[in-house]
Parts: C-alpha cells; sequence; structure tokens
C-alpha cells in the first residue's frame, strides 16, 4: 500500500474530478486517492466510483449530504488513520492546487509535522483572483497573524500535508469548525501544542470549471473561530510548548 494519500472533498465536480484523479494517478510520487462526496446532485460521487472501478489507488466516501469542508476532511481523516497512512494530504478538486507540487510537499514532510501550502511566501501567488478577493485573503491571513501569534504567511490556506502523528494528537471529534476556519483551526492545534510546521511556496489559479463555495456565512464563522482559538490558548499568542 502507497504511504500517502490525498483527500479530495467533491460537491457537484463531475467537470473537474476525472481531470484530477488522472494529474494525480500520473504523479511521480506515488500516490492514493480518496474521493469524499457529499452526495452531489450533478453525479460526482457515480463518477468517483466509476474511476475507483478502473483505478485500485482511488477510493470512495460517500456521504449523505452536504454539509460542510470541516466535516467532509474530518471523515477522510479518520479513514486514513484507519488505513495506516503517514503523509495525508488536503487537496482541493478544482485545480486550484496544482498536483504537480505534490512532491515539493513530501520533501518537506519528510522533516515536518505538518506542511502548509502558502500562496504568499516570498511573493503573491494568485492567479485569477479579483482584487477584493485577494485583499479579503490578505486581510484574513494577518487577522490570524495578529490574534492567535501563530506567523505564518498563509494561515487560511487548503493545500496541506499532515503526517500521521500529527493527525493522531488531535481529537478530531473536537474539532469545532466546519468551514474555511477549519483549516485555521487545525494549524493552531497542532502549532499550540509544539508540532513542527513549515511552509512551501504554492501557485495558487481561481477554479475554471465548477462554482466557489465560499460563502458570508463561511467568513463569518473564521473570523469569530480565531478568537475562540486565542482563548483555547489561554490567550497567549505563542505555543504550549515545544515537541
Amino acid at each position: 500500500m502507497n504511504q500517502t494519500v490525498i483527500i479530495v472533498p467533491t460537491y457537484n465536480e463531475r467537470e473537474n474530478l476525472p481531470r484530477m484523479a488522472a494529474r494525480l494517478l500520473s504523479l511521480p510520487a506515488s500516490v492514493d486517492v480518496l474521493v469524499v462526496d457529499d452526495n452531489s446532485p450533478d453525479g460526482t460521487g457515480k463518477i468517483a466510483d466509476e474511476l475507483a472501478a478502473q483505478h485500485p489507488q482511488i477510493h470512495v466516501l460517500h456521504r449523505a449530504e452536504k454539509n460542510g469542508l470541516g466535516r467532509a476532511y474530518i471523515a477522510g481523516f479518520k479513514w486514513a488513520l484507519e488505513k495506516n497512512y503517514e503523509f495525508i494530504f488536503e487537496m482541493d478538486c478544482d485545480f486550484s492546487h496544482d498536483p504537480a507540487e505534490v512532491p515539493a510537499f513530501l520533501r518537506a514532510a519528510e522533516q515536518a509535522d505538518l506542511v502548509l501550502g502558502s500562496r504568499y511566501l516570498g511573493g503573491i501567488r494568485v492567479i485569477n483572483w479579483p482584487l477584493s478577493r485577494l485583499m479579503l485573503s490578505r486581510f484574513a491571513g494577518k487577522y490570524v497573524n495578529v490574534i492567535t501569534g501563530m506567523m505564518f504567511s498563509d494561515p487560511t490556506g487548503g493545500y496541506k500535508c499532515f503526517r500521521r502523528r500529527a493527525l493522531q494528537a488531535i481529537n478530531l471529534d473536537a474539532v469545532r469548525s466546519n468551514g474555511y476556519s477549519f483549516q485555521i483551526e487545525l494549524t493552531h492545534r497542532l502549532w499550540r501544542d509544539g508540532f513542527k510546521i513549515v511552509e512551501v511556496p504554492i501557485i495558487f489559479t481561481d477554479r475554471v470549471e465548477g462554482s466557489s463555495k465560499i460563502s458570508r456565512g463561511i467568513i463569518i464563522e473564521a473570523f469569530g473561530m480565531v478568537w475562540r482559538l486565542w482563548l483555547q490558548n489561554g490567550c497567549r499568542r505563542s505555543p504550549r510548548r515545544k515537541k
């Protein structure tokens, strides 16, 4: 069995999933793929099953309803831990996360517990975003830096590679957030407990096919979650301990 699994949550991604699966299976690094589908009405789940029937590296989790990115990843993490994978990725299905960057994550993960893909490390690497979206993303990152003390260049990003030991240290059932604040919460839980977190530069390209899942409610949840994380850390802006 491969040591690496890439978790790809899907909801109405029928245009993107076959191409994404082909790209991932063609990587020089040998990986498995777990599609977590939220009962997509466009038939994405059926396409995922067809791909899994053709390729033993592809696996599918079907969820009964669409109830958030965080819940989809939690289901995927639990599955991956049960299957004893060592390197566990988060990746969007819309090609905003380039599969070609997976080997760079794996190299960095050899010496880290969590690898964050950064759109802003050493400069801005975002393609096809309107200025308003870019400004919101940059403001959100700085907001997280100031409130929590996590001084990563891109703390809200969703392209990540976890080592098994890092995910095992998190009580996944206690994770509160569900939208994009989920990304901030998981990173904060590991950071405050002293796990080693590194960033690698990525190029982020806005989706071409399908529609974005971000909403005003998701943004509001994220801004509130940052303050809860600060309180959970005893109002500290530094890790509790070093691993």
